[in-house]
């Protein structure tokens, strides 16, 4: 791996620079630090799509622009410092389109496809994976789908469910075997389920930071047409495993708290100009230094995962262990950050003596989830050490 762009990666990367610069001149968003991609715009993904950075990766005969995943990469690296509103299409972008390309049927392909790089109207996806029994191990879904001559019934919850009450549509995993013989791993199947179909409740799960972004899914007697199956039927965990290495290790597992980050270190040297001395801010130096060390370590290690995918080979590995650790590292920033600024740290924006123009407070509080989404640090673990190290299991 080289650890230097070349100039016409510099030069994309100046061009995503000066987009961002200007819609933020212009008003179109505000610095902001949140969820794992904050905010959604349309409008802003429509900007994005008449640029073609909407799967910019993908093969042209998908769409896209067949361009690297580098340099996909340096464009969400510049996008997320300051959490621009990319909701819209990011989660289709990121997993959706790849994994119908390799796994999808011609008319899906030529359907969604078209649609998500256009960012257009109802071309918006959650996952619907996780159940209140099978969070990390995916493979104990009990979410039914059953097959009823042209069309698959579902029957089954959903739980933890991003941005289920704004989506168009959802890529689900249910079971499809009841054979109790047959392992559980070979008895799921990938599907696209319309939101708005009968029989399908969505109820919101607020979360610690007083957000909605999560959300339960119910359904009961939900009916799909057998061409939104996704692949092969039952063979849906082995794609998931491939879907998931484009969703542990991208920028957003390291930028989530970036602009926390750009503020701390200025306040910081605040302190430093105001003469600043003591044990205390001995602590905090060396604290900064630790975390300016391991931001340099987790962008890195971001690339790395985008440079193997351009070799043309698989970084499971690579994934696992570029989540694991960026993801901790974002929770080790917020824990630095509210014990640098003591009590006011918890004090919410909106008022005078809210320490940063981002709410830091809100931050800290989404902290716990950064380590459990797309797969825990323990899951992480286990797929280094087995897959990587090749160690037995224990």
């Amino acid at each position: 791996m080289k650890f230097v762009f070349t100039r016409e990666q510099e030069n994309f990367r100046q061009e995503v620079k000066d987009f961002v610069a200007a819609e933020m001149a212009a008003g179109s968003f505000t610095v902001d630090s949140a969820g794992l991609v904050a905010r959604e715009s349309r409008e802003f993904s429509l900007k994005m799509a008449e640029r073609g950075w909407i799967g910019l990766t993908w093969p042209r005969q998908y769409f896209g622009q067949g361009r690297s995943y580098v340099e996909k990469m340096i464009m969400n690296e510049e996008l997320m410092k300051y959490q621009a509103p990319i909701g819209y299409h990011f989660l289709a972008d990121r997993q959706i389109g790849p994994s119908l390309i390799n796994f999808g049927t011609e008319w899906q392909q030529s359907f969604f496809l078209s649609r998500i790089v256009k960012a257009e109207k109802e071309a918006q996806f959650c996952l619907l994976f996780s159940e209140p029994d099978a969070g990390s191990d995916l493979g104990a879904v009990s979410t039914a789908a059953v097959e009823d001559g042209d069309v698959y019934v579902i029957n089954g919850q959903k739980i933890w469910t991003s941005e289920a009450h704004m989506a168009d549509y959802g890529w689900m995993l249910a079971k499809t075997d009841f054979d109790k013989s047959v392992r559980k791993h070979l008895a799921c199947s990938e599907f696209i389920v319309d939101m708005k179909s009968p029989g399908i409740t969505i109820r919101p799960i607020i979360n610690s930071a007083g957000a909605h972004s999560f959300n339960e899914v119910f359904f009961d007697d939900v009916r799909i047409e057998k061409k939104y199956l996704v692949g092969k039927k039952n063979e849906g965990f082995r794609q998931i495993m491939a879907q998931m290495d484009y969703e542990r290790a991208g920028m957003e597992r390291l930028l989530q708290n970036y602009s926390i980050f750009d503020l701390l270190k200025k306040h910081v040297q605040k302190m430093s100009d105001e003469g600043e001395n003591g044990e205390f801010y001995a602590w905090v130096k060396d604290q900064m230094a630790q975390l300016e060390i391991e931001y340099a370590i987790g962008r890195l290690l971001c690339y790395k995962n985008a440079w193997i995918i351009d070799q043309g080979k698989k970084p499971t590995t690579q994934a696992a262990l570029t989540k694991a650790f960026c993801t901790q590292l974002e929770q080790r920033l917020n824990n630095v950050a509210t014990q640098i600024l003591g009590p006011i740290s918890q004090i919410r924006t909106g008022t005078e003596w809210s320490p940063f123009p981002v709410d830091l407070a809100a931050c800290y509080l989404w902290g716990p989830s950064y380590t459990m989404q797309g797969g825990s640090t323990e899951i992480l673990k286990n797929i280094i050490a087995q897959r990587g190290l090749g160690l037995p299991r224990g």
